[in-house]
């Protein structure tokens, strides 16, 4: 996901409109696993954490301290990641917060093994000289202190390496990517595990060129990221930018991701990818049914939002979306696996608004998205065909604007840093 409004099927017309995964707007801390509420995460001013004070006079920082007790952070990530290990991660926001305390819970909290964040190229990099790495040093720091593998998801070029001067697509010199993944590992050498070179490439949100939304236009630019990751650090795992699920396009503002993946493996996308990203964001279908098969659904006859049962299409259905995946690619490359970068189910229960367009969040509870998050990642562990896993999301909850902000029904932690029922069930899921 990039930072930017969703667009999702809300009719039941013959042919969906574009499913494009939601994704977040500016963002916030998060909670311990105690069911005791967090405070709003620090306010960032100039690139520093400006301390917020609580009724009694404590910092941020000293009520984490006292919610969470103090453990020795674990071993690094173990430097190469073996193919035949399934690894369980999940999204957060880290830049916003303590990295500390996030990085802890995800590891000695969530068990996860894994952690993604998105980083934006823009962020870092607002002009030719300056660097703003800030963001994202205590993040790497604290990641790696942590245990934790650390996954970047980069997006978002700089607006004056653009003719349009938009963040949304490559730079008009696709060199000028490279050069930047070159400045980020000589930054942060041997510590980022990951990375997914851009973000739903089937969509002009993310990649708008004048060439559209071209598929071998995108594996040109992934050629530039591998070779210079390669180069500098050849255990990174290289990970194809996920596409949005949807149907349809015109191939200039979108296109159906089925019809994009087959241009891509055309036009040579897996000798430039150790793993090909993906997305899915559930809908209110569970993880275990393909799109034809909704009828089976338990909700099929109840829910609210009638799309994927009155108007299935593959992009409703979590199961098909990969299941189909894995094929294409591996008709060519038997080896090579899919890393599902994003991935949940939104509930909008126990919040008096939901984000415009996501209907379907009404539809699952907070006991089916805990059941259907835990279902997914057995599913795709069990299936062979996934390297790496991230639920979307650990903290969007209390770091987003509210219930209307797309990413806030998806999240593990609720609006008041009180983890949700998911945070428990991933917590005590059996894990490798």
């Amino acid at each position: 996901m990039a930072f930017a409004i969703a667009c999702s099927p809300t009719s039941t017309e013959t042919e969906p409109v574009v499913v494009a995964t939601p994704e977040p707007i500016v963002e916030p801390t998060l909670a311990p696993p105690t069911l005791v509420p967090t405070l709003p995460p620090p306010v960032i001013q100039n690139g520093e954490d400006a301390s917020m004070q609580v009724a009694d006079g404590a910092t941020d920082q000293q009520v984490v301290a006292e919610a969470v007790p103090e453990t020795a952070p674990a071993a690094s990530c173990t430097q190469t990641w073996s193919p035949d290990q399934f690894g369980y991660g999940v999204q957060s926001h880290a830049i916003v917060g303590d990295p500390a305390f996030t990085m802890g819970s995800i590891k000695n909290d969530l068990g996860m093994e894994w952690v993604k964040v998105q980083l934006e190229w823009w962020l870092v990099q607002p002009g030719d000289v300056d660097r703003q790495w800030f963001f994202y040093d205590g993040v790497v720091d604290e990641a790696n202190k942590h245990g934790l593998c650390l996954m970047f998801s980069i997006v978002g070029s700089p607006d004056y390496l653009r003719s349009d001067g938009s963040h949304n697509g490559p730079p008009d010199d696709y060199a000028r990517f490279g050069q930047f993944l070159g400045e980020l590992l000589d930054r942060y050498p041997g510590q980022i595990h990951a990375i997914e070179i851009w973000n739903e490439m089937n969509l002009d949100r993310e990649w708008k060129t004048a060439n559209g939304v071209n598929a071998s236009d995108y594996v040109r630019f992934l050629q530039i990221g591998y070779d210079q990751i390669k180069a500098k650090d050849p255990n990174i795992i290289v990970i194809s930018g996920a596409l949005a699920p949807t149907g349809g396009g015109d191939g200039i503002a979108w296109l159906d991701d089925f019809i994009w993946l087959d241009n891509a493996i055309a036009a040579g996308m897996l000798n430039y990818s150790d793993c090909v990203g993906a997305h899915h964001n559930g809908y209110n279908l569970g993880p275990s049914f393909a799109f034809d098969q909704t009828g089976n659904s338990p909700d099929a006859a109840t829910a609210v939002f009638r799309g994927p049962f009155d108007n299935p299409h593959h992009s409703w259905s979590f199961k098909t979306t990969l299941d189909t995946y894995a094929s294409k690619v591996q008709s060519v490359d038997p080896t090579m696996k899919l890393c599902v970068t994003e991935f949940g189910w939104a509930s909008s229960e126990g919040y008096d608004e939901l984000p415009p367009g996501f209907e379907f969040a009404q539809d699952n509870t907070l006991d089916e998205q805990a059941e259907w998050l835990v279902e997914g990642f057995q599913q795709m562990r069990d299936s062979g065909d996934v390297w790496l896993a991230f639920v979307f999301n650990y903290d969007f909850g209390n770091k987003g604007g509210g219930p209307t902000d797309d990413p806030v029904p998806y999240s593990i932690i609720d609006v008041n840093g009180v983890p949700r029922p998911a945070f428990g069930a991933l917590a005590a899921m059996e894990k490798n």
